[in-house]
């Protein structure tokens, strides 16, 4: 099956991810989450995907709060992989501002269009994948 072509309905995304604390599991459970928060449709007519990330920072400081902790989630996974408290910083400093943004009501959903917090830490976590666990990788057409 190519992932490409193949279509999950939104509700079956987490039914499909594996549950281990392996290299590979964690790049598959931090992908898909990064998807949902950050690529989950595209806005008609500019070709710009947005996620939950956006949507919950229209509710004013508990959505900011929510997304902020799915991004603490994704630096946890992080930390099982054995990634340095140095890019573990830099991950939850990423998580900290897109929050610190989000709780300007209304407006802090406007940030979350050019500072994708959740994209940036998958970068982070992508990049040690590739160099410690090279049996992970995947590639991006």
């Amino acid at each position: 099956m190519n992932p490409r072509t193949t279509r999950i309905a939104p509700g079956e995304i987490f039914q499909t991810l594996p549950l281990g604390k392996d290299a590979l599991s964690v790049r598959r459970r931090v992908e898909a989450m990064e998807r949902v928060m950050e690529g989950l449709f595209v806005i008609p007519g500019t070709n710009r995907k947005v996620g939950m990330d956006v949507v919950l920072d229209l509710i004013p400081f508990a959505g900011s709060t929510i997304a902020a902790a799915v991004g603490a989630w994704m630096a946890w996974e992080a930390r099982n992989i054995g990634m340095s408290k140095i890019q573990m910083a830099r991950m939850f400093g990423n998580v900290g501002l897109d929050w610190a943004f989000g709780m300007i009501p209304f407006v802090g959903a406007i940030p979350d269009f050019f500072f994708r917090s959740n994209t940036r830490n998958l970068r982070i976590i992508k990049r040690h994948l590739d160099r410690h666990y090279p049996s992970t990788t995947t590639l991006q057409g």
